[in-house]
């Protein structure tokens, strides 16, 4: 005899069945099947991801913090105290992003949709998952090529070209600033993101140096009988005490290996 629960899964599915029945003309049933029971494979990705695409990181040598003072262009004082220098420093950092492309990493989570539910929770501002072809990205710094408004965060816009400048303004007339999350601000997606890791069934963290909180923290929700695995080619300190699967490669050579792997 079934029980309440699953009586209750038996309602869920047939009422998912329906749904995709009504909103899909091409539904099958056995490709329906087949993604019911796909896992959740969450992905957190950092600078590293985008360095094989030639975006410069911020850590490394010779990477951005290197170049500049995070005191002076990524923090709301900055903006404060020179909003010209700050915009001045984006509109470097989208001149390079309009000239780069996804690589070999960024496909290779695109190749994974076909196994897993993929869910990327990325650290980077640059839009290459985008262009790879991944469907389900949550930015959790924002995005480099949309600005927002300065006194309603609910106004974000495309930018047209590289260039946000000083005297650009939103529809109620106040200036526009990149739609960034600067160091000292709130991370308005961090709860989005915690719920993902909670549901994941295989967790990978690639490209990050897991020193920016709060998204280095996000391995501390992922649930105790789920493998973590990281890809990255330095020693990265993960700051937390469950077993992590290292892949000591790039983001392109350890997608590519992550892939062999899941596939046996």
């Amino acid at each position: 005899m079934e029980s309440r629960e699953d009586e209750d899964n038996w309602l869920r599915c047939a009422s998912l069945i329906m749904k995709e029945i009504m909103n899909n003309p091409d539904f099958s049933l056995g490709v329906f099947a087949d993604n019911l029971y796909m896992k959740n494979l969450v992905i957190l990705t950092g600078a590293g991801m985008s360095a094989e695409s030639g975006l410069k990181t911020f850590r490394e040598m010779g990477g951005l913090w290197e170049e500049y003072d995070i005191s002076e262009v990524a923090t709301p004082e900055a903006w404060k105290r020179n909003p010209e220098l700050v915009l001045r420093f984006y509109n470097e950092r989208r001149k390079a992003l309009l000239g780069a492309l996804p690589n070999a990493g960024h496909y290779g989570l695109v190749e994974l949709e076909k196994y897993f539910h993929v869910r990327i929770i990325t650290q980077n501002v640059d839009d290459l998952h985008e262009r790879a072809g991944s469907t389900n990205i949550l930015h959790l710094h924002g995005e480099l090529k949309k600005s927002r408004s300065t006194i309603d965060p609910r106004l974000v816009y495309d930018i047209d070209g590289w260039e946000l400048n000083w005297g650009d303004l939103c529809e109620k007339g106040s200036q526009l600033r990149p739609h960034i999350v600067w160091f000292g601000e709130a991370v308005p997606n961090i709860e989005i993101a915690i719920q993902d890791a909670e549901q994941a069934d295989i967790f990978v963290i690639i490209g990050t140096s897991m020193q920016v909180y709060p998204a280095a923290g996000l391995i501390d929700y992922v649930p105790r009988n789920v493998p973590v695995y990281l890809i990255d080619p330095n020693e990265t300190a993960v700051g937390s005490e469950r077993h992590v699967e290292i892949i000591r490669m790039k983001a392109g050579e350890g997608v590519a290996q992550f892939i062999r792997m899941a596939r046996g």
